[in-house]
């Protein structure tokens, strides 16, 4: 299996390299060649989320050196409960994907992406720096995933006034081999420096660089496996196509659901739920695809102005017509996150954080439009991260998972960054 470059102006990689350098030497980023097609009576007697992520996956690993690992790979990503529920409604499903050790889905992603990078990495090589720019919950996994592994050190950029104050704790409160930078600035420009230092020639020369964002291959990968096992759960259940509701920043949650469904799941619609950040409901309203500057929201995680993974979903269509045809994107302004998280207990049975609102505001759209089939609100962060906006909805406090209870228990220490590529080119060669 060979993984090409979104741009087409980079020799194809295998899956090594491209695990390794996350963009593609033109600045894209990297996608299989071809996408198998999968025989579901092949996973007829596949029951977990770890052994259907292996089975899925197992095309773009053949011949690789991680082959055999594979298994244990996608072990170790999905060591932690994945509930498919149902809600109040008969059609109506929640996926919880925030089981993991830093509540929040990207725990599966970041794991897996860990466990490969350590498994490639020469005995003699030089430590790899990992760079992540975060809006919220993607730092915290990435330095959960990385903490204390030798050879490698995490470097995380978050917008200093853009995160929840737990989010913010976390963040800071791991030390060792991770570094934690508060950019003055937002998750746009943390997103524009990281890419710049993978960029930079130069730099990688001095400092080798890898990165943890949803730009990576080796996140997005295991990501298209909880769709895979969740639309399988409910075929094998209903003999019916499961359609997901995918809270939406940088995409790369809702491009995972869209591999899947190309390899021949039984998946359905795709349907995007974004705050008041709408880039992507512009674009799939009709309008030309214009990134904008990010603005701050209940909904932080999601406060991306310019999704990376864009340019991944758009490479897999021939043009935006078929694309547009194959998505829907809705925005959610604050009023309407506050006023669903009010609702969320009585009317879904479901206690949900302010980007899982988003998706339930989207279903109840959905349904009043009278659409009928079988939908998956994608439940992407316990809501015990936020309390400052949960709970005042609620109406009563929220209980804290043990892992995040611990994380929060611990010192936490942040470092100021400006908003600059040369400040972060000067922490990371001076390091």
């Amino acid at each position: 299996m060979r993984f090409v470059s979104t741009r087409g102006g980079a020799p194809d990689a295998d899956l090594a390299q491209a695990l390794a350098t996350a963009l593609a030497p033109d600045g894209g980023l990297y996608l299989p060649a071809t996408l198998p097609r999968i025989d579901l009576a092949t996973l007829a007697a596949v029951s977990t989320p770890a052994a259907v992520c292996a089975a899925l996956l197992r095309p773009f690993f053949a011949d690789s050196a991680l082959a055999a690992e594979l298994p244990a790979l996608c072990d170790s990503a999905f060591a932690q409960p994945l509930p498919l529920r149902r809600l109040h409604g008969e059609a109506d499903f929640v996926l919880e994907l925030f089981h993991g050790p830093t509540a929040a889905f990207k725990d599966i992603g970041a794991r897996f992406l860990a466990a490969a990078l350590q498994r490639l990495r020469a005995p003699a090589a030089q430590p790899l720096a990992i760079l992540v720019a975060t809006s919220g919950d993607t730092g915290a996994a990435v330095a959960a995933a990385f903490h204390r592994r030798a050879g490698f050190r995490v470097v995380i950029l978050y917008p200093a006034h853009g995160v929840s104050p737990r989010q913010a704790h976390q963040l800071g409160a791991f030390s060792d081999n991770v570094l934690a930078l508060r950019v003055a600035g937002s998750f746009d420009d943390c997103q524009r420096m990281v890419k710049a230092m993978l960029a930079d020639a130069a730099l990688r020369a001095q400092v080798p660089l890898g990165s943890a964002n949803s730009i990576s291959l080796g996140r997005l990968l295991p990501q298209a496996g909880y769709y895979a096992w969740a639309a399988l759960e409910h075929w094998r259940t209903h003999a019916r196509p499961l359609s997901f509701i995918v809270p939406t920043g940088n995409l790369g949650n809702a491009t995972a659901a869209a591999l899947a469904r190309r390899m021949g799941l039984p998946i359905g619609r795709i349907v995007l739920a974004c705050n008041a950040n709408d880039t992507l409901p512009r674009y799939f309203a009709g309008e030309p695809y214009a990134a904008r500057p990010s603005r701050r929201t209940l909904a932080n995680a999601m406060d991306v102005g310019a999704p990376s993974n864009f340019e991944r979903l758009r490479a897999l269509y021939p043009d935006d017509a078929a694309l547009r045809a194959d998505f829907a994107a809705f925005t959610v302004d604050d009023a309407t996150i506050a006023a669903t998280l009010r609702a969320a207990e009585d009317r879904h049975g479901l206690q949900p954080c302010p980007h899982t609102a988003t998706a339930l505001h989207v279903l109840e759209q959905l349904r009043l439009q009278g659409d009928t089939r079988d939908y998956a609100v994608v439940a992407t962060a316990h809501p015990a991260k936020f309390p400052e906006v949960v709970e005042p909805a609620f109406g009563h406090g929220v209980d804290t998972p043990p892992a995040l209870a611990a994380l929060l228990a611990r010192p936490s220490h942040a470092q100021p960054l400006a908003a600059t590529d040369a400040a972060l080119r000067a922490v990371l060669r001076a390091d």
